[in-house]
């Protein structure tokens, strides 16, 4: 093929600018195609010349509509709420010294990072019109990775340094390049002004609203990404920090890619999945260990686009949570919300074989609840497959008009028992009436196995109300195999209930982030440490406690002292890496 190319470019006269020479296609390549092809050059040349202009003409208008009728405001940063308000890039990373007692000797090297929320221009936006206002949810602005790297020198300590960046999605980075916001909030508020700024966002951008980029950070064959449930993942360096690319899997994944994938268990290849608004409203598919081919994709076929933020894994099965919070865009034809928790509709558990598809899941009704995270799933048998979770009776996102003032917003930890053979479901709470907590972690090496231990974040019920935001004020030790020793007041049964063991913080110190990082030489599933990073609210200090899962209760046994501020953000991983 390239050498019948060349022969046939060979036969070209050569274009000689000094001799002026014109240049004369050859006869015996010009066909009666070739002479129509010819013939339409400078009309398709006056054509784009005319696309790009009408794309012009209708972009300045649409920026003046936006300018015109559209006022961005400031969100509302009440003082409870300063550590959710962004901070600037460091722009290269700091060496860390303060620290107060010490790295164990057999913590892995490796980087400890977290991923949250971080808006540009100072903080989250509203929008006026005469259409009404929308407003940000809180969950809401451009994702920021905050990380910590562990190197081990000769001596066996450690150097440790801090370093944050950006994830530079694509709509980060048309923003960037403005002065103004250019995007306007669509998920909450006025029903027209929420149908409205979709509209435009989508007429101006091509996109319903922005590619945040906040919420997890997962590694896949050695690759590490930044998720988010409205677009799919982007690769960073993760010893820079530098966004590089996004992971659509050659074109096969296009669709929203949601914040908790699971890894199967002895191939290494990685369950995903992913909610959209429109049919196909939940689709799950499962990649390579290579990182590098969609193996299996399936449609569920919903009939309702439920915010699935979580998804379990077991040796034969994956678990699917269609649970009533529910995205309906026709709902703001009725003067409604785009996503809204609605506790008369059905809640059910569906159960599909791997590689299954929608006519293989074999579907379990429950009681109607949110649920956004699952401590584990695991089959107990031959015929009952047991999910655990952080179950509450109401959504946080996108939260309630009048603020957070109940407590059944808080999920505490509950149990569903699923019999295979019979369609049986047993379901309970595992922990008591008081007992709220979410952002669960478990010894990864027990994903989709039974396991004893778990870890979560305790709410601070006070603190969150007087913030409008869950705060989090503890950390939790979740028992499994071992009873509750206090009878809590409100329960019927105390046998039914797990021990849970407490590491608290001081007084207005709260916690984001946390992970659980195992022991190097480990034999036993709860040894080694949790690491977050907590916020004096006090004094205005930023710090990662490293706290050892035998002694829980117990003190510290590293803080580390951040030389700036870290927000509160969402959810950490601590991924071994070799300098």
């Amino acid at each position: 093929m390239e050498t019948h190319m060349a022969a046939s470019f060979a036969t070209l006269p050569p274009y000689c600018s000094i001799q002026k020479t014109p240049f004369t296609f050859p006869h015996h390549l010009i066909t009666s195609n070739t002479k129509l092809v010819l013939r339409a050059l400078p009309h398709i040349s006056l054509q784009n010349h005319a696309s790009q202009a009408i794309t012009d003409i209708k972009t300045k208008f649409l920026n003046a509509v936006v300018d015109s009728a559209f006022e961005f405001v400031d969100q509302l940063v009440l003082p409870s709420q300063t550590n959710f308000a962004p901070v600037e890039e460091l722009g290269e990373a700091m060496d860390i010294s303060d620290i107060e007692g010490h790295i164990p000797d057999n913590f892995p090297e490796g980087v400890y990072i977290r991923n949250g929320p971080n808006p540009l221009f100072g903080g989250l936006k509203s929008s006026k019109s005469l259409l009404g206002r929308t407003k940000s949810v809180w969950v809401e602005g451009e994702g920021m990775l905050h990380a910590l790297y562990f190197k081990r020198k000769n001596d066996g300590c450690y150097t440790i340094f801090y370093n944050n960046r950006y994830v530079q999605t694509v709509t980060y980075n048309l923003e960037k390049q403005s002065t103004n916001p250019l995007f306007l909030p669509a998920v909450k508020g006025d029903s027209l002004a929420v149908m409205c700024s979709m509209l435009l966002n989508w007429l101006r951008f091509g996109k319903l609203n922005k590619d945040y980029s906040n919420t997890n950070v997962i590694e896949h064959s050695n690759k590490f990404y930044s998720v988010s449930e409205n677009h799919i993942p982007q690769e960073f360096d993760i010893f820079t920090l530098n966004t590089l690319k996004y992971w659509d899997l050659n074109g096969a994944w296009n669709r929203p890619f949601a914040s908790h994938p699971k890894k199967v268990l002895g191939t290494g290849e990685l369950v995903i999945f992913g909610v959209d608004a429109t049919k196909p409203y939940l689709e799950i598919g499962i990649v390579s260990a290579e990182g590098n081919e969609l193996v299996h994709k399936a449609d569920i076929k919903l009939e309702r686009s439920s915010l699935c933020h979580d998804i379990g894994i077991t040796s034969r099965y994956i678990a699917i949570l269609d649970f009533p919070l529910i995205v309906d865009s026709n709902r703001l034809l009725r003067r409604g919300q785009l996503i809204k928790f609605d506790k008369e509709k059905y809640a059910r558990i569906g159960i599909m074989p791997l590689y299954g598809d929608a006519n293989s899941i074999k579907w379990f009704e429950v009681e109607p609840n949110c649920t956004f995270h699952l401590i584990n799933s695991f089959e107990d048998g031959h015929e009952q497959v047991v999910l655990w979770g952080c179950r509450a009776l109401d959504s946080i996102i996108p939260g309630p008009e009048d603020g957070l003032k109940e407590s059944k917003l808080f999920s505490r930890c509950y149990e569903w028992r699923l019999n295979m053979k019979t369609g049986e479901v047993k379901e309970k709470y595992l922990t008591g009436p008081e007992q709220y907590m979410d952002f669960p972690m478990i010894n990864a090496s027990f994903t989709g196995i039974k396991n004893r231990y778990a870890y979560t974040q305790v709410v601070d019920p006070t603190a969150s109300f007087a913030a409008d935001i869950p705060k989090y004020g503890a950390l939790a030790k979740l028992y499994f195999e071992e009873p509750c020793s206090e009878f809590p007041v409100g329960e019927a049964r105390q046998d039914e209930l797990i021990r849970v063991e407490y590491h608290r913080f001081e007084k207005d110190v709260f916690c984001t982030g946390s992970a659980f990082v195992p022991k190097e030489g480990g034999v036993e599933e709860d040894d080694g440490w949790i690491i977050t990073f907590v916020y004096n609210e006090d004094i205005g200090i930023s710090q990662v406690h490293i706290v050892d899962t035998k002694k829980f209760s117990g003190e510290a046994v590293a803080k580390i002292t951040i030389p700036c501020r870290v927000p509160y953000g969402f959810h950490g991983a601590f991924m071994p890496i070799s300098f």
